[in-house]
Formats: structure tokens, sequence, C-alpha cells
């Protein structure tokens, strides 16, 4: 995978700009932050965005890629100043289920998810090299 920052324009933080890759993609539907019987544990943001993480990484290890094959997350929140005022360890527990890896990513407020007790949904794009 290479990263597109184009020269000039500031590095963006904790995520690219773009992604060039080559191989077979894999595709993640939207993860909660629920156990594998989809029961929600937590109602705490962070634990949610964890485990939403956990989840993908679990299907990602399915498909024969791990964190560092994600090229692309979409990330839905339903407030956007509780995940910006937590943002200290929503960065950390990123990087201690996904690592260094730091793919695009947009970062959506949306009025609601399907799940009525999730705060987070996260869907994501891998590409294996072959």
């Amino acid at each position: 995978m290479q990263s597109l920052n184009p020269p000039g324009w500031n590095r963006p933080k904790g995520y690219s700009n773009g992604i060039a890759a080559e191989g077979r993609f894999v595709f993640v539907a939207g993860m909660v932050g629920w156990t594998a019987e989809e029961k929600f544990e937590s109602d705490d943001f962070v634990d949610q965005f964890r485990l939403a993480l956990e989840n993908t990484v679990a299907v990602l290890k399915e498909g024969g890629a791990g964190p560092e094959h994600i090229c692309r997350m979409t990330m839905y929140f339903t407030d956007k100043q509780l995940y910006l005022s937590r943002l200290a360890e929503v960065g950390q527990a990123y990087r201690d289920v996904i690592g260094k890896n730091f793919p695009t990513m947009a970062a959506v407020q949306v009025v609601a998810l399907m799940e009525d007790r999730a705060k987070v949904e996260i869907e994501t794009t891998a590409v294996v090299p072959v």
C-alpha cells in the first residue's frame, strides 16, 4: 500500500488522504460494539468503539487479512461531541487494536444506528497483497 499525501499539504493526523493498493479486497460490514452473540456489554462509547474494532479484526482474520491491510474505514457516531471529548481514549483503543496503520477515514455523525444501543458503527475495506 502507498499513502497518498500530496506534497505541500499538511500531514493528516491519524489517517491518510489517500491509499493506492493492489491485491484481494476484503470488505467488512458495519461492525458495532457488541459480542459475537450480538449482546451489548457496555453503553460506554470507548468500550463500544474498542469492541467494534476488535470485531472488525476478527472478520478481517476470517478473510485472511489483518489490521495492516486496512485501506479505508468509515465510522458512524451518534454523538460527535462525545467522540471528540474522548478522542485520546479513542486513539488509544485504535492503536491497541489496529496498531500504527492509518488508512483513509471518514467520520460521520448520524441520527441513529440500526442497533438502538450502538453508539458507533465501523465499516472497513482491506486489500491483501497477492
